[in-house]
């Protein structure tokens, strides 16, 4: 089982790291890292404090949570990127906490015995509790309750100096919204699903006329469907290209980037009709159409939501990493 702090701040990396991973610093200091780990060698050194083997693998246990799956070892292939980053992450964290140790901050009280409770509650039984910090803390409680304040502390700094800086407020989420007209702007396009009869490779006529042969029994078949799940179930096991596993489903589709015979077929129709044969060289497909949205704009009212989750995202960002950059102007950080 794994444990972690409660309503402790993620931490994203940067994004040069492959595939925006997110972490947090919360279960580097409390998972458990992998039995080969050679806990004690030191990774880095920030101020001349010591950041451990295990320290960068909990990080790392973090950042790739199905290690376990890969029989303990990072993916070959990610591993640089997944590495680089847990080293990366592990020095912000401590470069925080020594931070908001400088700026004298503490944690109140009742605070830390409400994240004491409720990382307690965790655990099925006080034996699996005790058992876990036997484990990790050495039966410590002493050592347990300095990581949390630990983690506790660098929430509370990245809440002053990221989060609450990176908020945006209404009339900055319309400024930007309308300075930048173009980026709601959408060309026509449609959604459908389809069932796709595919010849061979260097088909034969006899093999294209078969081919013809099945689309035209796939389209009776299809004209009997009512939804678009029935559709969908029907292209499931009569298609043959790959949008057969999405129950045919294809994401809104721009006009000039479809076929001139697919573009034909579609002008006509309205939502929920089926096209008959569309026969491309040797290809035959059937449509049905989901919706067709004219060329426009999208409202406000309707991208705010994923606006401003972009924008403070963006923005958390760069102020994560311009904080990065200023604790690391003023500190000695050795990587070994």
């Amino acid at each position: 089982m794994k444990f972690k702090l409660p309503l402790l701040l993620l931490l994203v990396l940067p994004s040069t790291f492959v595939c925006a991973q997110v972490a947090s610093h919360a279960p580097t200091a409390l998972k458990q890292p992998p039995a080969q780990a050679s806990g004690d060698n030191p990774v880095a050194r920030v101020n001349g404090v010591a950041l451990t083997q295990s320290d960068l693998v909990r990080e790392e246990y973090a950042i790739f949570p199905y290690v376990r799956q890969h029989g303990g070892d990072l993916p070959k292939e990610l591993e640089p990127q997944i590495r680089a980053g847990a080293l990366r992450m592990i020095v912000f964290e401590e470069l925080v906490y020594q931070e908001a140790l400088r700026r004298k901050m503490t944690i109140p009280v009742a605070r830390m015995q409400r994240a004491q409770a409720d990382f307690q509650k965790q655990f099925a039984s006080p034996e699996e509790f005790n058992a876990f910090l036997a484990g990790d803390f050495h039966g410590s409680q002493q050592l347990l309750t300095e990581k949390i304040r630990r983690s506790l502390l660098i929430e509370a700094l990245l809440k002053i100096e990221v989060e609450n800086k990176s908020l945006i407020s209404p009339v900055q989420l319309r400024a930007y919204y309308d300075n930048n007209a173009a980026q709601f702007d959408h060309p026509e396009s449609y959604t459908f699903q389809t069932i796709s009869i595919l010849p061979p490779q260097s088909a034969t006529p006899q093999q294209v006329k078969e081919g013809r042969t099945r689309a035209d029994k796939a389209l009776e078949q299809a004209r009997t469907t009512k939804t678009a799940e029935q559709f969908g179930l029907l292209a499931e096991k009569l298609s043959d290209d790959d949008y057969r596993v999405v129950m045919g489903q294809h994401k809104p589709v721009p006009l000039d980037q479809l076929a001139p015979q697919v573009v034909a077929a579609l002008k006509p129709m309205k939502p929920g009709n089926i096209s008959g044969v569309i026969q491309i060289d040797a290809a035959c497909t059937i449509i049905r159409l989901n919706q067709h949205t004219p060329a426009g704009k999208t409202p406000f009212l309707q991208v705010k939501a994923q606006l401003q989750k972009e924008l403070h995202e963006k923005k958390r960002n760069q102020l994560r990493s311009a904080f990065d950059q200023k604790l690391r102007a003023t500190a000695k950080v050795e990587e070994m």
